[in-house]
């Protein structure tokens, strides 16, 4: 189940109350839309999609992504470097690769530093 409160400032607080999905996935997130925009449901999974086909695309053409009071994710090309096999300890080659990376805007880690404490976050 999936709970929403709007607070100060257009800020929204929602609270996943499920054991079996700590996570908020994007069908929840469709349905916050529906809730609290008043979109259809079928509009409101294309809007979520749309989004993430513009983050995804974004960082698929090398683009990096800021998002105003949330954060930037970024993409970091990693150089090919010598690695190990744990279980056998043979050495293998471990290929050049592109990785993204995520960092927290200062508001949002204010704001998780905040609840984290338990204090109210502003």
């Amino acid at each position: 189940m999936l709970t929403t409160t709007t607070k100060d400032e257009g800020t929204m607080e929602f609270t996943v109350e499920s054991l079996e999905t700590p996570a908020l996935t994007k069908a929840q997130l469709a349905e916050l839309l529906f809730e609290q925009i008043g979109l259809n449901k079928r509009e409101s999974k294309d809007m979520i999609d749309a989004f993430f086909d513009l983050i995804a695309g974004s960082l698929v053409e090398g683009k990096d992504v800021k998002i105003s009071g949330f954060g930037n994710f970024q993409i970091r090309t990693k150089a090919p470097r010598p690695g190990r096999n744990p279980r056998t300890g043979e050495a293998i080659p471990i290929q050049a690769r592109r990785v993204v990376t995520f960092h927290a805007s200062h508001k949002l880690k204010e704001q998780i530093q905040g609840q984290g404490n338990g204090e109210s976050a502003a």
